[in-house]
């Protein structure tokens, strides 16, 4: 017999928000892993959902976002933006630690996207500095 358990957190990652900037609190990372073809490194912040960022309201409030970053050469804008967001001074030939984002907030742009014939939350990796 199948016996299955959920947390809260699993019931809400299925939760579509409203397309919208959010606070989001960053509570992991998961270090560069090889994409599927082997041709480049992904890296993963789990965060959830804090509040939305202009309006304040906490009707969202728990919904896992996955932020996803990869290391090919025009796609490390992305995580220049999510750097300049937690409020790094980005500059070249300088190293940054992934893991120093774990504890903080950010603010995102969360929009819709369909994934495998299914709507799902997506950050369009648009962010600014949390306003507190």
């Amino acid at each position: 017999m199948a016996i299955f358990t959920f947390s809260d957190s699993d019931l809400l990652r299925n939760k579509i928000v409203e397309p919208a900037w959010y606070v989001l609190d960053i509570q992991a990372h998961r270090d560069w892993s090889p994409t599927k073809d082997g041709l480049s490194n992904n890296c993963h912040y789990e965060t959830v959902i804090m509040k939305n960022a202009d309006s304040g309201a906490e009707e969202f409030s728990g919904v896992p976002i996955e932020l996803q970053f990869n290391d090919k050469p025009k796609a490390r804008g992305f995580i220049e933006g999510f750097l300049r967001g937690l409020g790094v001074d980005v500059a070249s030939n300088q190293r940054y630690d992934g893991n120093s984002a774990v504890g903080k907030k950010i603010e995102a742009f969360i929009e819709n996207d369909t994934f495998n014939g299914r709507l799902i939350n997506r950050c369009n990796h648009k962010y600014r500095v949390f306003r507190g």
